[in-house]
């Protein structure tokens, strides 16, 4: 009734259709459901007691709305239910209102709760006064119970699969934002190292130049360099830190972080899993986070290709400017990636860390088929 496709078969189809198909699909259904109910309503129109033109009017009303039931729902189940309450005072009827129940699963299931509630209210009231209008006791009081059970089924399902859908929404939304919490953590404890591993060196420098101040003025100066350059750093980073909540109870890798250095070998494991991957970086060295970030983004996006679109052949640029880095991850294999929800985590991610800069991010479908990942990080 509900004209709706089973997840398994929307998915098998999106590898090979584009992915508006199945929404097509649905709408044809409907069109097709509306035809049929109005070829059938015009069979009954010379048994009816009104004129034919009103009888094939009727058929129109009562058929042809459900086509647009899912644009309109509201509207088209009072259309249809009008539509057949004239029907039935003119013995047009010979089924118990299943254009009706049809269109009210569309309006329980995509309407608001109290809007969806007062059209199946007018619906029972219509049904049942036609009804006992037009038939003789006792059919009237059998047929009344018949259409009222099936009205208010169809309207139960419509709001059973409503609930459903919101549930399944919030719940996506939670997993995305719980995503989003924990991927801060883990760049909260990675610019930590960074912030920490400058605050050592200031030290350390500062040490110096105390030590060799009066003898040795030309190193205190170089030393006192180090240190301005230093600091500045550490208190960008230490701005990108605030509102970004770090775990207490995780204690810091005391591994070095990768970077651009590491990329290579990054290049070769996802070669070894079956994916060989073209590596182009120019430009000079990155500071340690930003360094970080760029490898995670590769990584991450690497890591995608692997697990979605292998085989498939992958390219990786990275460009360091003069005030920013750009990566492009390209590949051309078949496979779909999830962009939100869901497995989307990885993307996710990325788009938290490029965010941390205030640079861009984007990630999508190609057009001539594959995956493009493009990010563009400034350095301040």
């Amino acid at each position: 009734m509900s004209g709706a496709v089973a997840p398994d078969t929307v998915s098998g189809v999106r590898s090979r259709l584009p992915a508006w198909l199945p929404t097509v699909y649905l709408y044809l259904l409907d069109v097709v459901a509306g035809v049929l109910v109005t070829l059938v309503y015009t069979e009954f129109v010379a048994d009816s007691d009104g004129p034919n033109w009103l009888g094939y009017a009727l058929a129109a009303l009562v058929g042809l709305p459900l086509a647009v039931r899912r644009k309109w729902p509201l509207t088209v189940a009072l259309v249809v239910v009008t539509a057949l309450g004239l029907a039935t005072v003119l013995h047009m009827t010979r089924e118990p209102y299943s254009a009706a129940a049809f269109a009210l699963y569309m309006a329980a299931a995509t309407a608001p709760r109290t809007r969806s509630v007062a059209v199946l209210g007018y619906s029972l009231v219509v049904g049942a006064a036609t009804i006992f209008h037009a038939e003789p006791w006792p059919d009237d009081v059998g047929l009344a119970i018949v259409v009222a059970v099936l009205l208010s089924g169809s309207w139960a399902l419509g709001h059973s699969t409503r609930v459903r859908r919101a549930f399944a929404d919030r719940a996506a939304a939670d997993e995305a934002a719980k995503a989003v919490a924990d991927e801060r953590l883990r760049i909260a404890r990675e610019l930590h190292d960074v912030v920490a591993h400058s605050l050592s060196l200031i030290t350390v420098k500062a040490g110096i130049a105390n030590h060799v101040a009066d003898t040795q003025p030309e190193l205190a100066r170089e030393a006192l360099a180090v240190i301005e350059t230093t600091s500045r750093g550490t208190l960008v980073e230490m701005r990108r830190l605030l509102g970004v909540l770090r775990s207490e109870d995780s204690a810091a890798e005391l591994e070095p972080m990768p970077g651009l250095d590491d990329l290579p070998g990054l290049v070769e494991r996802a070669g070894l899993a079956g994916v060989p991957v073209e590596l182009d970086v120019s430009g000079g060295p990155l500071p340690d986070a930003l360094g970080l970030t760029v490898y995670r983004i590769v990584q991450e996006s690497v890591t995608n290709v692997v697990k979605h679109a292998a085989p498939a052949r992958c390219r990786v640029e990275v460009a360091v400017g003069e005030s920013s880095v750009r990566v492009a991850v390209t590949d051309d294999g078949p496979g779909e990636r999830v962009l939100t929800g869901g497995g989307g985590h990885g993307l996710i991610g990325m788009r938290e860390r490029v965010a941390v800069y205030g640079g861009t991010f984007a990630a999508g479908p190609r057009g001539g088929g594959g995956f493009q990942v493009r990010a563009e990080v400034p350095f301040a």
